[in-house]
């Protein structure tokens, strides 16, 4: 097999194939991969043929299977994206890691961190690059966040608080399809909503404060609705010194629902959504609050895929989220989901 180190010498253009386009891939990424300069997304895969299909006609692109494994050795394709859910993540990687082909994982990267490990060992083996879709680590209001803070805005940083409060049916749904809905199924995605959520969270603020060393908490299920945790509550502490903690329930009034992050520090504080909301609100001492607001691109993967696709390519740019990092986020969700229920 060809050293990866000496075949991006030759890339001119990445040629992705996805496995699992699913609803992540109609807007937030598919597109992306398409308008991406020095990208393109030649076939796509799902196990049911003809959804597969269906997504090539309406997004113009040239292939489609119902095997993953045919997909990964198609010779017109030359980086994966996986875009399953979890449970997924790990034997896929592997395969394309098999194959000598770069890796892009949806997140979170795995129901693990003993998957991580392992995908990262192998792809490391393998002598490919592993990216994970924590695309919040290139959007401009992020940015702006890692700006604020690298720049002492706010002074040292102290401590974060994160809360994200959902109603027992997030998508005002019924039982049954939220009972149905993998990321609520632990043998699919790890654990249930906090794992979707939070693990964009706690990635972006590793990719701020730099890692999580220290973690726990308690979970536990009070709605009853699915066999994952509803409700989650966390500490922990980062390398560089500052502390965090967070509340995760997906069980409550439709009255009690919040969803705020704030930062603060020495001197001031940072307050932001991470979900429901694009703004940024600064406070320092003795000054007016601040508020910055910001455009999102169209397709909301793109910046973390260009950077991406750029260092495939060679060129002076490092994709801020890999495999390394990413495998990082999974350890301190698995120290704070601790059930006490079961």
């Amino acid at each position: 097999m060809e050293d990866y180190s000496t075949k991006k010498k030759k890339l001119k253009m990445i040629k992705w194939g996805i496995i699992g386009v699913g609803d992540v891939c109609e807007k937030k990424s598919g597109p992306g991969l398409q308008k991406a300069e020095g990208s393109e997304l030649v076939a796509v895969m799902r196990r049911t043929g003809h959804l597969a299909e269906d997504y090539a006609k309406r997004h113009g692109v040239p292939k489609w299977y119902d095997d993953a494994e045919k997909l990964i050795n198609d010779p017109d394709i030359n980086a994966i994206y996986i875009a399953t859910p979890p449970d997924g993540h790990e034997p896929y990687t592997t395969m394309a890691a098999a194959a000598g082909k770069p890796v892009y994982v949806e997140k979170p990267m795995a129901r693990s961190h003993e998957e991580c490990l392992n995908m990262v060992e192998t792809c490391k083996k393998a002598g490919i690059p592993l990216f994970v879709a924590f695309y919040r680590r290139a959007l401009p209001n992020f940015l702006k966040i890692k700006e604020l803070i690298d720049t002492g805005a706010i002074g040292d940083v102290r401590f974060i608080d994160i809360k994200v409060h959902k109603s027992l049916y997030p998508d005002i749904v019924g039982q049954s399809e939220n009972v149905n809905n993998w990321r609520t199924n632990p043998d699919i995605a790890g654990a249930g909503y906090f794992f979707d959520l939070a693990s964009h969270q706690l990635d972006f603020f590793d990719f701020l404060l730099g890692p999580i060393v220290k973690a726990s908490g308690h979970a536990k299920n009070f709605g009853g609705l699915y066999p994952a945790e509803d409700t989650t509550l966390g500490t922990f502490e980062f390398e560089s010194g500052a502390l965090g903690m967070g509340s995760w329930c997906f069980a409550t009034g439709e009255e009690s629902q919040l969803e705020r992050t704030t930062i603060y520090g020495s001197k001031g504080r940072i307050e932001f959504p991470f979900f429901d909301g694009k703004d940024v609100d600064l406070f320092v001492d003795g000054h007016s609050k601040q508020n910055f607001t910001f455009d999102m691109p169209e397709h909301i993967q793109q910046p973390l895929i260009q950077d991406m696709v750029d260092e495939l390519n060679g060129k002076n740019v490092k994709c801020a989220s890999t495999g390394v990092s990413g495998a990082r986020t999974n350890w301190a969700m698995a120290q704070i989901c601790r059930r006490v229920d079961i």
